[in-house]
């Protein structure tokens, strides 16, 4: 026989059906649970007393005892040797204030109520929202004032370009903060695709706010080409990166800040420094690259192999310089020990780089250089033979 925490359970599994069904305006009490453990003939015969105590047990929180609540249904039945008894048959929830009884949703459902109708009367087409989120709407933390007021402000100003703290909407400084996931979720409803950026996850950035951009350094590796021939080290916003083309032939990306720093003067060149590791997913928006000759030198271990391959899956002309296996054997008893990558292969490597990457996953230990670990005089010999020649 069907307990009264187990009837509980199912009930609240019709949360969610309920508050959908109260958006479409739809009945959906009286509803009943059929499958409560039918009384069978040796249940009469065999284990009586337990099932009296069964049958009382449901019937103490029952609305048959309380008034409100479940209400159990019952049906005569006649077995052989038994007799006629009249056995729970079903349990039914007859109206909403029984359901919520049971439940103990009723605060939510206040709640619930409340902020549908704040959020229909104020933007009728988040109806459809509603339906798709009906849970969202019973949160306790949701000032729902303020997030109508948000989401009016930027129906009528798309893309507006400002920081979020900026925003003229009377809410306070770190509301959109606090609540980027709610608005993130009725935004992108709101929003059509063409506004926003779906591909950015950051809210400021989906939404076109301004925002703290990561910063690229530049060297200008050759004077002839600087605005400025005393400015020749710079570091500037990712998206002015993005939008103005360097006049150079050359780039080369280092992995390493201090080798960045060390680089030789070069013709019609200039290095870029992203932050280091795979950092250089920054510069894959950068379309001007796609014209110039790129150069990527990191470290010789398997990380490093991976974000050469990753900025080929941006720029797939991308050549490494000293990434080889001549420069690892040269300088093998500098090497020390580096982390496993996952990866078994990596597609955007050359067959001399793949041999190299192999070898190195095969390796327990001394699996790693160090670019810092390579003489200077080596470096500006292999960056003179390689980009220059």
């Amino acid at each position: 026989m069907i307990k009264p925490e187990e009837i509980k359970e199912v009930a609240l599994k019709w949360w969610q059906p309920f508050l959908i069904s109260y958006i479409n305006n739809e009945p959906f009490f009286p509803r009943q649970i059929d499958r409560i453990g039918k009384v069978k003939s040796g249940d009469i015969t065999g284990r009586f007393e337990l099932l009296q105590r069964e049958i009382e047990n449901l019937y103490v929180q029952s609305k048959n005892k309380t008034g409100v609540g479940y209400l159990v249904k019952t049906t005569d039945k006649n077995f052989r040797r038994s007799g006629s008894h009249e056995l729970p048959d079903a349990v039914e929830f007859e109206s909403i204030e029984d359901y919520l009884y049971c439940t103990g949703k009723k605060k939510e459902w206040i709640r619930f109520q409340d902020s549908y109708q704040l959020l229909l009367g104020a933007i009728p087409a988040l109806k459809t929202w509603a339906l798709a989120n009906p849970i969202l709407l019973c949160t306790t933390s949701a000032d729902w004032n303020s997030v109508i007021k948000v989401c009016k402000y930027f129906l009528d100003n798309p893309r507006p370009a400002l920081y979020i703290r900026q925003l003229p909407v009377d809410v306070h400084t770190k509301f959109i903060e606090d609540n980027s996931y709610l608005l993130q979720s009725l935004l992108d409803f709101l929003i059509p695709l063409h506004i926003r950026n779906a591909g950015q996850k950051k809210f400021a950035e989906r939404y076109y706010l301004k925002h703290d951009e990561p910063l690229i350094r530049i060297r200008i590796l050759d004077k002839n080409i600087a605005t400025n021939n005393d400015i020749l080290d710079i570091s500037i916003r990712l998206s002015d990166l993005e939008k103005n083309e360097w006049a150079c032939k050359n780039v080369l990306v280092a992995e390493n800040k201090i080798n960045f720093l060390t680089l030789p003067d070069l013709p019609s060149s200039i290095a870029i420094w992203s932050g280091g590791g795979f950092n250089v997913s920054y510069l894959k928006n950068a379309q001007w690259l796609n014209t110039k000759s790129i150069y990527y030198w990191g470290d010789i271990d398997e990380h490093g192999f991976q974000i050469l391959h990753q900025l080929r899956s941006y720029f797939p002309q991308t050549k490494s310089i000293m990434m080889n296996t001549d420069t690892f054997e040269r300088f093998q008893d500098l090497a020390g020990n580096g982390e496993k990558n996952k990866a078994a292969t990596l597609s955007n490597l050359n067959s001399d780089e793949a041999l190299l990457y192999q070898t190195l996953k095969e390796r327990i230990s001394k699996n790693r250089l160090e670019q810092e670990k390579i003489p200077q005089y080596y470096i500006e010999q292999q960056i003179a033979k390689q980009i220059l020649n």
